[in-house]
């Protein structure tokens, strides 16, 4: 017998805020009355440590600090045994979205070494002879935006040969001059990062203008922690030879299941 197990949430975006209720309903589609043996809702909020491949082994701790770490477990009998009517059922539910015990909800992040995940899980048990169902439907937890207003404090930078890092034949590389400055270092993940960038002078003709973002992720405990840089995104904000002395916006939206806000904790760290 052919079973369709959904679950729906009210909001399109799947966007909720800590102290709000995630309500949706749990849709059942089957052609005929079908028998169960119980319908359960789990809520679960988990973040998954994970070391890199050069990192493990370095400490014996680390594999105690890396477990995940349960922000909210809520669990709730929907419906107890019985029979579902044929055609399309649906039922609706309410979690708090509340943090457990003293735990503090931490903004939704896919990372690599870090991941925070909140996720509703649907099961529908039925008799040895049929295979249970089970539906997972992930949502996003968003930080409250700040009530104090961040004032932007502006920083210039100036790039040179003799200011890269991790170069090994400095000597080689053709002689550049490029200024530019940020608006802010310190940003609010929802506004855009901005700024300027200033050619000066280029030995060689320019071929493409990137900015790169950058997560920094930190795992670990009292012994010592991993820490580990990856790529976001990329992005191209000029192309060919560019004029030199003219000012190059700067504009940068951050993906947000990809960057959170900056996050310290015990046992991991996650900057961008």
């Amino acid at each position: 017998m052919s079973v369709t197990l959904d679950i729906k949430l009210k909001r399109a975006n799947k966007v909720y805020h800590e102290g709000e209720t995630v309500a949706g309903v749990i849709t059942l589609s089957c052609k005929e009355a079908m028998q169960h043996h119980g319908i359960s809702l789990s809520m679960e909020g988990i973040v998954n440590l994970q070391l890199s491949s050069k990192s493990v082994g370095v400490f014996e701790a680390f594999y105690n600090s890396v477990k995940p770490i349960q922000l909210i477990s809520h669990n709730i009998e929907v419906a107890k045994a019985g029979k579902i009517p044929g055609g399309k059922t649906e039922i609706p539910f309410e979690f708090p979205l509340n943090a457990k015990g003293n735990k503090v909800l931490y903004e939704t992040y896919h990372g690599v070494f870090v991941n925070i995940q909140y996720s509703l899980r649907c099961d529908l048990k039925r008799s040895l002879l049929a295979k249970d169902l089970s539906r997972n439907c992930e949502f996003i937890v968003h930080c409250q935006p700040q009530k104090a207003k961040v004032v932007p404090a502006p920083v210039n930078f100036t790039i040179t040969p003799d200011t890269l890092q991790n170069i090994r034949e400095r000597s080689l590389l053709p002689k550049f001059l490029i200024r530019g400055h940020l608006d802010a270092t310190s940003c609010v993940i929802s506004q855009p990062l901005t700024g300027e960038v200033v050619v000066e002078k280029s030995e060689v003709p320019i071929k493409s203008i990137e900015l790169q973002l950058v997560r920094v992720e930190t795992c670990g405990c009292a012994e010592g922690y991993a820490r580990d840089a990856t790529e976001i995104q990329n992005i191209q904000i000029a192309e060919g030879d560019v004029c030199h002395g003219l000012p190059i916006p700067i504009y940068m939206v951050f993906p947000r299941l990809f960057t959170c806000p900056t996050l310290e904790t015990t046992n991991f760290k996650v900057g961008q």
